[in-house]
């Protein structure tokens, strides 16, 4: 059974960074000569931004995720792919899909053959202190993001911004990418703030959903929010919790849409949509005629 993000994964990952990477690339140092994943909330000294660990985070954490969805994709007949370059639906070489869903292992691949787009928009989330008393190195857990001045994964505005807009350009690049959906993985909450803004893009279809697969970012049990009202924001507790909810979009044939139409002319095109016979003949005749107005 595999396993949702927890502390173990952040430590798997300092130490497995730890392997190519020096500590001054992935710590902040303190005037004191600590090493810190993030400013504590009390430190009073020098700061600074601490850039280099991006590329080893963002790296590690891609790979966790074809690897926590790949189990989904064999279930479905299909692959998790990292990568993925689609030039029809927005994904180009210098902006890639982080992970998809294929019906093959390529990483050039065709609209048709992508099931299910994800980006993965995660950090380390709770705060450490690398301590390295002789020869050894030892992680320390200072506390959960409550207590440092990082604002890690879904809680950054950049990040929700970034994941959004690469979310507007596949679903405006073609119609092909109508029935694909998209999905924002994270591992922290989202602010207050968007709770209206990421129920409005589920709703509206843009994403169907910001992610978080961090069942207790929170220490001592406390307050973690499960959903928003719309399920525009989602946590998942478990495994097969989240195996049920993907399975269940790929299941479902949906399409995206979208148009700004005067009351009169979409009123025309109701009417012309509802002369077909059934709901789904209905339903492709609204598309057509809103694609072609």
């Amino acid at each position: 059974m595999k396993t949702l993000w927890n502390k173990q994964q952040e430590i798997d990952f300092f130490v497995s960074s730890m392997k190519i990477a020096t500590p001054e690339q992935l710590f902040y140092i303190a005037d004191d000569g600590h090493y810190y994943a993030y400013w504590p909330k009390n430190y009073k000294g020098k700061t600074e931004t601490l850039q280099s660990r991006n590329a080893f985070i963002g790296s590690y954490t891609e790979r966790w995720c074809k690897d926590l969805f790949g189990e989904i994709a064999k279930e479905m007949g299909g692959y998790a792919v990292q990568g993925v370059v689609c030039e029809e639906i927005g994904l180009s070489k210098k902006s890639r899909a982080d992970l998809a869903i294929c019906k093959n292992k390529n990483t050039m691949q065709e609209p048709e053959d992508i099931l299910f787009i994800i980006e993965v928009k995660m950090s380390v989330v709770w705060n450490w202190e690398l301590k390295m008393p002789g020869s050894k190195k030892d992680l320390v857990c200072l506390g959960d993001y409550r207590t440092h001045q990082g604002n890690p994964g879904l809680l950054r505005s950049d990040t929700m911004l970034k994941g959004i807009g690469k979310s507007i350009n596949i679903r405006v690049s073609s119609d092909k990418a109508s029935r694909i959906p998209i999905i924002i993985i994270g591992n922290t909450p989202v602010t207050q703030s968007y709770y209206e803004k990421v129920d409005h893009l589920r709703k509206s279809g843009v994403v169907q959903g910001f992610w978080s697969v961090n069942p207790s970012p929170l220490d001592d049990n406390g307050e973690n929010i499960k959903n928003t009202p719309h399920l525009g924001f989602y946590r998942f507790d478990s495994f097969d919790e989240l195996k049920d909810n993907t399975i269940s979009l790929l299941n479902e044939e949906r399409k995206f849409f979208s148009s700004m139409q005067s009351r009169k002319s979409l009123g025309r095109i109701i009417e012309i949509a509802n002369r077909e016979n059934t709901f789904e003949e209905k339903a492709q005749r609204f598309l057509d005629l809103i694609r072609n107005s």
